[in-house]
């Protein structure tokens, strides 16, 4: 059976298997230097890195550079997400500014996000944001309905992002900038995933198209097994990353599809499609060719460089130019620890004829007359590296963005009230501005494709938890896609740095002890200034700010004060036994003689109260 019979490329689909090569050739020293960074991070000891050619005895490794990845990735998920309701609706029409649309809209992505799928792919592009200095993500609908024993149906069903790596997308790198950039999504999937893929989108557009990628990766990997020809040509023209050759990869249960989006020109035939969504599988055969159905009119795929290059849209790592500092500190530290073996075990320079001897100590050495048996110590001055390796340390710490006051780490000298927000300030801006970027260029956009998914897939009436902060209490609420349909963005608030918040605050501090706060108090509102310490402080899920509360407050103390006060009378007017002060009345009854008070005095604690008692109305100081 000919070769041709069982694989048939595709035109289109040939040529962008080409175009992805080509990309993908294109940036292999990059992804050298990605890989390089990787064994650094992940490494153990030397042996896993270029280090390892190096002819020392020890083989430690320094891990700073996974320190510096560490303390860069917990800082900015904690900046990120510093509260529990960290974004806000903009609405760009009257219409869209309603308080129902925007409560709508707020407590629709708020439940979204608040999926565990949500963060921990947050938590993936972040990672490669620092790593590669390049994330990638896109948004899908997600279907997670498992049907119970009672019929009904459980599970979160609406938009979630998904993270992309960047080793699976190429694109053009000089485009002005991604979004009009065409670009290539390599993935994989088994035959058993698309098969429940297929099973879930019943009522979806695609379906036909996923039937037809299912039958012919069945047909192909059923005719793959029986052939038994040449595979050499077509190993070479069909490489496939990860697998040995393309036989290999027709008889596993995976497939790789390379999704083409933005404009396509074929030069061949002159035609120019435009905003096109074009999907090929096993880098030969065309599955589809539709329009993209997106309202924004671009792909729904977002992209942040790190470090921006001029004129080339793949960005620069904050690891990756400290590779070289941390190859010179694992250098200096097992140059230092083979001296240190040389000093406790030094070189033996052994001249004529001796015996064989243990080097141990209280070892006696029998030597010719002409022998003996001398110890070349090294040079000890090298022991000062340990001052080198702290300053490299210390270098790769700052140049990373990561200043020491971001570990909690406060740096030496005294300072006044304010230099030390000042110098806090001043060393996070690096870091503030990596994490606005990502904030602006990456989670924004995300939000929005999101909200933009949900208007397209939402069908019928969804039912989602919402937390009222106010109530302290959780309710639920009914919404359509009419409900969450309006002209403007979502935006992420909640990400601002820790000493812009401890700033605000010592600000406002210093503005009510001076004396310009006596001419500008009138102008500003309690409730608003309560209002912004609450979101400083994230105290909402606690309530403790709730207007004009105190005096509520005070005038139920005010109540319980003039309960007790009535109790307090009550009491020391009735008998509680019999004594000498009391008679008996005509019925055999007991009763206590009147209280004796000086005009004005209120009733005490005792019989007899104190000349300085508290005035009558009050159980207390006023």
């Amino acid at each position: 059976m000919p070769l041709e019979n069982i694989i048939s490329p595709d035109l289109l689909a040939t040529r962008l298997t080409e175009r992805y090569i080509q990309w993908d050739t294109l940036r292999q020293v990059a992804k050298n230097d990605w890989e390089e960074i990787r064994r650094y991070v992940y490494a153990t000891d030397t042996t896993q890195t270029t280090n390892a050619s190096l002819p020392w005895k020890n083989k430690t490794t320094v891990p700073k550079l996974c320190q510096i990845r560490d303390n860069l990735f917990a800082n900015y998920i904690a900046t990120l997400f510093p509260k529990r309701k960290w974004l806000e609706w903009e609405p760009f029409t009257e219409d869209a500014a309603s308080v129902s649309k925007r409560d709508a809209i707020v407590n629709y992505m708020s439940w979204a996000i608040e999926q565990p799928t949500f963060k921990s792919e947050v938590e993936k592009v972040i990672q490669d944001y620092i790593d590669f200095g390049n994330c990638f993500a896109t948004v899908e609908w997600m279907d997670q309905r498992v049907e119970q024993v009672d019929k009904t149906q459980a599970g979160y069903v609406g938009p979630a992002i998904r993270r992309i790596n960047p080793l699976d997308i190429v694109f053009n790198p000089t485009a002005e900038n991604f979004m009009q950039s065409p670009k290539i999504i390599r993935s994989l999937i088994s035959l058993g995933e698309l098969k429940d893929l297929m099973e879930r989108l019943s009522d979806d557009d695609n379906k036909q198209e996923y039937e037809a990628l299912y039958k012919y990766l069945q047909e192909i990997r059923f005719h793959a097994r029986q052939f038994e020809g040449d595979w050499i040509q077509k190993d070479r023209l069909y490489a496939m990353d990860g697998f040995t050759n393309f036989r290999a990869y027709l008889m596993s249960d995976f497939c790789e599809v390379l999704t083409f989006y933005g404009d396509w020109y074929d030069p061949y035939t002159e035609t120019f499609e435009k905003n096109r969504v074009i999907t090929v599988v096993d880098r030969h055969k065309l599955i589809a060719n539709r329009p993209n159905p997106s309202f924004f009119g671009y792909p729904p795929i977002v992209h942040s460089p790190w470090r921006r290059r001029q004129d080339n849209l793949w960005g620069m790592g904050p690891l990756a130019n400290l590779v070289g500092m941390q190859y010179r500190m694992d250098h200096v530290e097992n140059m230092k620890a083979d001296i240190w073996d040389l000093v406790t075990y030094p070189v033996q320079k052994v001249k004529g004829y001796v015996d064989d001897y243990t080097w141990q100590p209280g070892e006696k050495i029998f030597v010719s007359e002409e022998g003996d048996v001398e110890l070349v110590q090294p040079e000890v001055q090298i022991m000062q590296s340990n001052m080198e390796i702290g300053n490299l340390a210390t270098q790769m710490e700052e140049m990373a963005g990561a200043p020491k006051e971001a570990m909690g780490i406060r740096s030496p000298g005294e300072k006044t009230k304010y230099e030390v927000q000042r110098l806090e300030n001043a060393s996070s801006r690096l870091f503030q501005n990596k994490i606005n970027q990502f904030s602006e260029q990456v989670l924004e956009m995300l939000l929005n494709f999101m909200l933009e998914l949900a208007r397209r897939n939402l069908t019928g009436a969804t039912t989602i938890k919402v937390f009222d902060s106010e109530l302290n209490a959780t309710t639920f609420q009914t919404l359509t896609v009419d409900d969450i349909t309006g002209v403007g963005r979502i935006k992420p608030v909640g990400a601002r740095h820790f000493a812009e918040q401890a700033e605000l605050v010592q600000n406002l501090t210093a503005l009510t002890g001076s004396g310009l706060w006596a001419t500008v108090q009138p102008h500003f509102s309690g409730i608003k200034l309560a209002r912004i310490l609450e979101s400083v402080f994230d105290l909402k899920d606690y309530t403790v700010v709730t207007p004009y509360i105190q005096l509520a407050e005070q005038a139920d103390g005010q109540r319980m004060v003039q309960a007790l006060q009535e109790q307090l009378h009550q009491e020391m007017g009735t008998a509680t036994g019999m004594g000498h002060d009391y008679d008996a009345n005509s019925d055999g009854q007991f009763t206590p003689p009147p209280v004796q008070t000086r005009p004005g005095q209120q009733l005490g604690l005792g019989r007899n109260p104190p000349p300085n008692a508290t005035p009558t109305g009050t159980l207390g100081t006023q």
